[in-house]
């Protein structure tokens, strides 16, 4: 398994002979019309060196993680099959793309012992001003052999429950968790439908991921942290976390192909409660960051 990150949400990994997009965007600004936050960084990998895609993945319709351009080039170059979860399909149609729409819970078998089962998260989603929670929002499991990989989208922590949930299709050999969006007013950690980087090593954990990587963080400014607050903030996160030595969860390079190693039989000891977390990010450094 191979995976590279191409810049917010979007990632490609390449496993058993799939190649796997998540929430593909190229475009330069992330809204309508030309509007909305610009990039702060170009793609990882251009479009025209992206292999052939097989499978992408929409987890709601929000301009920075369903760019319809994108969708309509990958579907005119590829045809690939696209999940996303209720009601998007009907967004990604309007650009003449056809995709599989399912609700929470719901699975779509790609090929003997490899499948994609729609999951809980917690966010919300609209593109204008009438339709808000119109479509409906998700994470996913892709279900492999040899472990799975879970994409979180765009998520709150919510009940917290959810991760949990999706741990139990199997084990978990790669998570793409965000860790950007998060601080709209100063010392800010998470707010409700973003997940900072605390909370994203608790995901982690609940996960029992072996091997995470951060994404929706340094391509479009969303929110008031710095650039490299979430890394930081992710990697002082980490070091009061309960990952065994071997599990990783750090920051890659935008367009870094990175090699993610097998399962890992007890990759966490447990779970970080909000207590210690707060208790292990009350220092100088973690303070001083934007």
């Amino acid at each position: 398994m191979v995976a590279t990150w191409i810049g917010h949400a979007t990632v490609l990994v390449q496993t058993q002979g799939l190649n796997i997009l998540t929430d593909p965007i190229y475009a330069e600004r992330a809204g309508p019309f030309g509007f909305g936050p610009k990039r702060v960084a170009q793609p990882g990998v251009a479009f025209d060196d992206l292999p052939k895609i097989d499978l992408v993945l929409i987890s709601h319709n929000h301009y920075d993680h369903l760019d319809q351009a994108t969708l309509k080039k990958l579907w005119q170059r590829d045809r690939p099959l696209i999940v996303t979860s209720l009601g998007n399909d009907s967004v990604i149609g309007q650009v003449g793309v056809p995709a599989t729409a399912l609700d929470w819970g719901r699975e779509r078998v790609i090929r003997p012992g490899v499948s994609v089962v729609v999951t809980r998260n917690h966010h919300w989603g609209s593109r204008w001003f009438a339709d808000r929670n119109r479509a409906l929002w998700s994470s996913f499991v892709v279900k492999l052999p040899g472990g799975n990989i879970f994409f979180a989208g765009d998520t709150g922590m919510g009940d917290g429950r959810w991760p949990a949930e999706a741990a139990r299709l199997g084990p978990v050999r790669l998570a793409l968790l965000p860790i950007g969006a998060f601080r709209f007013v100063p010392g800010q950690m998470a707010a409700g439908s973003h997940i900072g980087p605390p909370q994203a090593v608790q995901i982690f954990e609940r996960l029992g991921a072996s091997t995470a990587i951060p994404i929706h963080w340094g391509t479009f400014r969303l929110s008031y942290e710095a650039y490299d607050t979430p890394p930081k903030l992710l990697d002082a996160a980490m070091r009061g976390s309960k990952a065994r030595a071997g599990a990783r969860f750090a920051a890659i390079k935008l367009g870094q192909p990175v090699s993610i190693g097998p399962v890992m039989a007890r990759p966490v000891s447990g779970q970080t409660d909000d207590a210690t977390m707060r208790h292990c990010l009350d220092t100088p450094q973690v303070r001083r960051l934007r």
